[in-house]
């Protein structure tokens, strides 16, 4: 009792008890739970979730995960099957075993693999985000790091890419560690701490500071590094990051980890950085391997070369083993498992049979749930619209706008009288020079306050474009780029091929029905395939209840035969209750995977026939899918993918719409994007040249302060006092003031150095000293000279003038010009420096420029006009007029020597045009790879440039002695050679005959031919004969190639072969123009030896028929401009001989009726 007292005074003391608030509160974390096994259970399950790794590396995972472990294996399906009696083989007599199966057995179990090859594909989509991409998993709690900082790995602009991926790293992985221990090697190796760190806010600090500030150190001494880390106690695991081949040997490296390895636990995982030689990465999978560690490869160029990685590795088995029991699957529902016969009961039942094959497909969650229509908030506008008003030209940030005001043109003029020509020289001191975007050279006046300005106003701009290829490419606008028409119509491929992408359809579409069309004023949807079907028979308005009516029809849709594009395309277009009401189509979007079952001439033709004259235009979307499959349904036309975006883009820009090229891992070309990022590229060009005109004036300001003996003013060490100045000096001036205001004042006038008085003053005493020369004595001036004699009879001398000086005359002749009959092996560049019409002193602008007429601008002739514009016609010479002074007998003389240049040109051109030198150009080098596209789409032309290839070889390469080698490249490289060889006969008959051998097939490497010649240290110039766009991002090629041939100095002359895509043929010009070479294209065309023919048979009577084209071609195009010029030049000069005639033919009243007026006028001005 007592003590139950106690109790309840000790209770009374305590508070009241008051109700706890749970407004607002916080639900409590899934894994907070009363009991603490249960915990443990939810902590245990969540190891199995797929995308869980934190500690788990892939061979882990798969322990519990992999079909195995699942009893997913062919073991597990023949266990669910029945043995049944033998069954005896009519036609062999044998007796075969037989197994019996339930088909939901079968059912579930091929269900099960799908299913477990979709958790697959989601692990190893997650181990390629983030760092982990790049790094891979760092496996491990207490981690040491050793990262190559040498001269390789840092070179070549890789340090800044490299230190930002690091950064990621530090964030996302090593900063969940419990201690972590950093060390950078080259050929010395500099740790950052000198024992292991437990990780913390400012630990992580630390090392980020560090990476930010790691500098190149030589050599790769990745043995050092190993020693070095392996003394290191309490880590336990090591990651190596290499991007550059080690200094030592692989078999060093290798039996150092074997030997250290015996009875230790702490594996190696080795990580490849961007490295492309094979033999580094072969290093660091095998000391993976010794150690029982990880191997991760990433590459830059080459998207495969992660894939060979441990942890995706080891998942792509997985799922290349559960691919192979669903073929084992298939092989039982046709009777046979093996040698062993299978019968399935009851597999398939009536309505079964009636569900297609895309029911099985697995599905996103919620998939065939109602849409959630989001209404846009703004209208949408192609880019080329919002760069109108959004663009630099549209803000007035073009640098040529902001400079303008402030440009002055670069004059330069000849003088007849001195017979020079005369440049301004305003620059030199007060302004700078600067190429204006039409290629004049302008003075410009830089004004540094509103280059900072306009710097700040085009970085900010930048940030703009930059999200607006940000927003490009989120949501569907990914997919389908952006909807800006107001009447769309939406073009389905539903064929047979994309029966697996079904599910991937559906959902794209439903991300565009709920994202982009509910502002829309009318849509349709048409799906087609061998057959063509509409949602509706005319468009509708796009409100909630038909968008998810739409939405229904599309989950209802099946894929089945070819692709039938024209029927669909007229359905759309050709509809006659929409232009009863006055609804006409603006846009349609064409979302397909391939080309059409139509000749793509026909589709091109009809597409074009049905925009012109309709505000209608046809834009394509295509998404990349995985080649066809030879098992599956074979399309009626088919073409690789890269023949296959170029007819689809030719098709959207043949209506002046916009393509746009996709697949599941991001966006692969997009005529929107492109659009912004050249604008992009424009903006950072303007910020290089601001820059080089800041640069300009610093240095001119450095000079000028040079010259003058002025130094910068030096700024004062901080914390000195500045010291008072000294009274300033008087000048004359106030000197002379202060004698009048005060007598007394002495003043030291000679104080003050006179000032030099000018040569012309007259005084006693001149500046220059008595024993100077006469400046005037080294002008040699040429005298008369005189003969004397005596005269009979007088006393006097008489004298006779023998020679006078020869005066230089003003006018220029017509020189006689031989150019020899020997073509040589030559660029037109080249050959032009020797025979141009300006060498050869037939410009005829230079021949009339004589003085300039300046009475004939003036509207009144008070006083009468200059003789001369009496005797010499007045002729208009580049903008200016000129007195003609090339008499008839002189301009006759004139074309009779263009003529015979013209016609030497003409055979040039004619000698250009023929053998090899048609498709190849000119051979000029002595020292050559040949780089021959074999790719697929080579296929209709590779019989022409095989024989092509035998006329190069045979014409230019053994005739000239031409050290040569032949690469073929497709999919991958193959080259004729190892290195370049002699041209001798049995060189050139194996090239010949392998030459022959060569199949097109597959896609185009471009850059890997490439570095392929550049291995060849000996090669002096490359060949690339090429009819498309290479695989690879085009800038990446040019940045490479730029990389490759920044010491080497390789020129690269390339070749278009039957190639109409614009991109690609820029692409191959800008690339011939960065490294100094030469670019030629087939002129298909036009006929270009007929042309030569006509004007050499039939004359130069007509000054504009035949007309020259316009070559593509720098040797052709060159030659092209030279033979124009010549032709004006001789209609000109025709010109001016017709004006003598006209000048004879008028009468002589008529030639003074000007002087009389003149006359007239004076006189009568006297009288008044």
């Amino acid at each position: 009792m007592e003590t139950h007292k106690k109790h309840q005074k000790a209770l009374g003391n305590q508070p009241n008890w008051r109700s706890v608030r749970t407004n607002n509160a916080k639900e409590p974390h899934e894994l907070t739970v009363t009991h603490i096994n249960q915990t443990k259970d939810l902590f245990r399950a969540e190891g199995l979730d797929p995308q869980f790794s934190e500690g788990q590396s892939s061979h882990e995972w798969l322990r519990s995960h992999c079909i195995e472990s699942m009893h997913l294996t062919l073991k597990d399906l023949v266990n669910k099957g029945k043995v049944c009696r033998p069954k005896t083989d009519q036609e062999t007599g044998k007796r075969q075993q037989h197994l019996q199966f339930e088909a939901v057995d079968i059912n579930e179990f091929e269900y099960k693999l799908n299913m477990a090859i979709d958790m697959f594909t989601q692990r190893i989509k997650w181990l390629l985000q983030g760092s982990k991409r790049i790094f891979g998993m760092v496996k491990g709690e207490r981690v040491g790091v050793l990262i190559d900082c040498s001269d390789s790995n840092f070179g070549f602009g890789r340090q800044t890419s490299f230190n930002e991926a690091l950064m990621h790293l530090v964030d996302e992985q090593l900063a969940k560690k419990k201690a972590v221990y950093s060390v950078c090697f080259g050929t010395s190796v500099v740790p950052l701490w000198k024992s292991t760190v437990e990780i913390r806010p400012r630990t992580v600090d630390e090392l980020k500071e560090w990476v930010q500030s790691m500098k190149p150190l030589g050599g790769c001494n990745l043995l050092g590094a190993l020693k070095h880390i392996m003394m290191v106690k309490d880590i336990d695991t090591v990651a190596v990051i290499l991007g550059s081949v080690p200094d030592q040997a692989s078999e060093v490296l290798c039996n150092y980890i074997e030997q250290l390895g015996v009875g230790s636990s702490r594996p190696l995982y080795t990580i490849a950085y961007d490295c492309s030689n094979q033999q580094a990465n072969v290093t660091l999978r095998k000391l993976a391997e010794d150690s029982n560690g990880n191997y991760h490869c990433y590459a830059t160029a080459s998207e495969e070369q992660i894939y060979t990685g441990t942890d995706i590795s080891l998942l792509l088995k997985e799922v290349q083993n559960a691919q192979t029991i669903i073929n084992k699957i298939k092989e039982m529902r046709s009777g046979l498992l093996g040698t062993a016969l299978v019968s399935v009961l009851d597999e398939i039942t009536q309505e079964v049979s009636k569900l297609p094959q895309s029911r099985f497909l697995p599905r996103p969650p919620g998939h065939e749930n109602p849409l959630v229509i989001e209404m846009p908030k703004f209208h949408t506008a192609t880019s080329s619209e919002w760069l109108s008003k959004n663009g630099l030209k549209a803000k007035n940030l073009d640098l040529y706008q902001v400079l303008a005001p402030n440009a002055f043109s670069y004059r330069e003029e000849f003088i007849p009288v001195i017979r020079k020509t005369v440049q301004s020289q305003v620059h030199e001191k007060a302004m700078a020079q600067f190429q204006w975007h039409d290629g004049t050279m302008k003075n410009i006046h830089v004004d540094m306050t509103q280059l900072f300005e306009y710097q700040k106003q085009l970085g900010a701009t930048v940030k703009l474009f930059e999200k607006r290829v940000d927003w490009l490419s989120s949501a569907s606008r990914k997919i389908f780029g952006t909807i800006t028409e107001k009447n769309v119509i939406i073009m389905v491929d539903f064929s047979s091929a994309n029966a697996k992408y079904l599910v991937h359809i559906q959902h794209s579409l439903r991300l565009l029905l709920q994202q982009q069309m509910s502002n829309k004023e009318y849509f349709n949807i048409i799906g087609y395939g061998g057959n063509c079907h509409s949602w509706q028979p005319t468009m509708v308005k796009p409100t909630p209840d038909n968008l998810q009516k739409a939405w229904k029809w599309i989950l209802d849709q099946q894929c089945n035969g070819s692709r039938n594009f024209m029927k669909a395309l007229r359905t759309a277009v050709e509809n006659d209750e929409e232009a009863k009401h006055h609804v006409e189509v603006e846009g349609i979007y064409l979302f397909t995977s391939g080309i059409p079952d139509q000749s793509a001439d026909l589709c091109f033709s009809y597409v074009e026939e049905a925009c012109s004259g309709r505000n209608m235009k046809v834009h394509v979307v295509l998404f990349n899918v995985d080649d066809y499959d030879a098992q599956g349904a074979i399309p009626s036309r088919y073409a690789n993918i890269t023949k296959t975006a170029e007819v689809l883009r030719t098709m959207a820009h043949s209506s002046g719409g916009r393509f746009h090229w996709f697949r599941e891992t991001g966006i692969i070309e997009s005529d929107d994007i492109a659009t912004v990022s050249l604008e992009i590229e424009k903006a950072l060009n303007f910020s290089k040249k601001c820059a080089f005109l800041v640069e300009s004036v610093k240095k001119k300001y450095n000079i000028m302060l040079t010259a003058s003996g002025e130094k910068p003013t030096p700024t004062l060490p901080t914390g000195t006092m500045l010291k008072a100045l000294p009274p300033p000096q008087h000048t004359l001036l106030s000197q002379s003031r202060m004698v009048l205001l005060n007598p007394r004042v002495s003043v030291r006038l000679d104080y003050f150095p006179s000032r030099p008085r000018p040569t012309s003053a007259s005084s006693t005493s001149s500046l220059r000293p008595q024993t100077a020369k006469d400046p005037m004595q080294r002008v040699k001036s040429k005298k008369v000279q005189q003969q004397f004699f005596f005269v009979d009879g007088k006393a006097e001398i008489g004298a006779v003038f023998k020679n006078y000086p020869n005066q230089k005359s003003v006018r220029k002749g017509i020189k006689l010009t031989t150019i020899t009959d020997k073509e040589d092996q030559i660029s037109s560049k080249d050959w032009l420096r020797m025979y141009s019409l300006s060498k050869l002193k037939l410009d005829l602008n230079k021949l009339v420029s004589g003085p300039d007429c300046r009475h004939s601008s003036r509207p009144i002739l008070i006083n009468p006009p200059h003789r001369t514009c009496n005797i010499f016609p007045t002729v208009n010479i580049q903008g200016t007029l000129k007195h003609l002074q090339l008499l008839p007998h002189e301009l006759i003389e004139f074309e009779e020597q263009a003529e015979r240049v013209l016609i030497r040109y003409l055979k040039r051109l004619q000698w250009l045009l023929s053998g090899s030198r048609r498709i190849f150009g000119t051979v000029i080098e002595k020292r050559c790879v040949f780089l021959i596209d074999t790719s697929g789409s080579m296929m209709p032309y590779i019989d022409e440039v095989k024989k092509d290839l035998a006329s190069l070889i045979w014409d230019q390469l053994y005739k000239f002695k031409v050290k040569f080698n032949l690469v073929g490249f497709s999919k991958s490289c193959e080259q004729w050679q190892s290195c370049m060889v002699e041209p001798t006969e049995d060189n050139c008959h194996d090239a010949i005959k392998w030459l022959s051998l060569l199949i097109p097939n597959g896609n185009t490497c471009t850059l890997e031919a490439l570095q392929m010649a550049f291995r060849d240290k000996d090669v002096a110039a490359i060949y690339l004969l090429t009819d498309g766009k290479p695989d690879t991002s085009t800038s990446l090629v040019l940045r490479k190639v730029a990389e490759m041939n920044e010491s080497e100095q390789v020129v690269v002359n390339t070749i278009s072969f039957n190639c109409d895509d614009r991109t690609a043929n820029s692409f191959l010009k800008r690339l011939s123009k960065e490294t100094n070479g030469r670019y030629h294209q087939l002129q298909s065309n036009f006929d270009a030896q007929l042309y030569a023919h006509k004007l050499l048979s039939e004359g130069f009577k007509d000054p504009e028929h035949p007309a020259l084209p316009e070559f593509e071609s720098d040797d052709l195009r060159r030659l092209g401009d030279e033979i124009a010029q010549a032709r004006r030049f001789l209609a000109q000069s025709k010109a001016f001989r017709a004006m003598y005639d006209l000048n004879e033919e008028r009468p002589t009243s008529t030639k003074h009726d000007c002087f009389m007026v003149g006359q007239g006028a004076e006189k009568k001005t006297a009288k008044n």
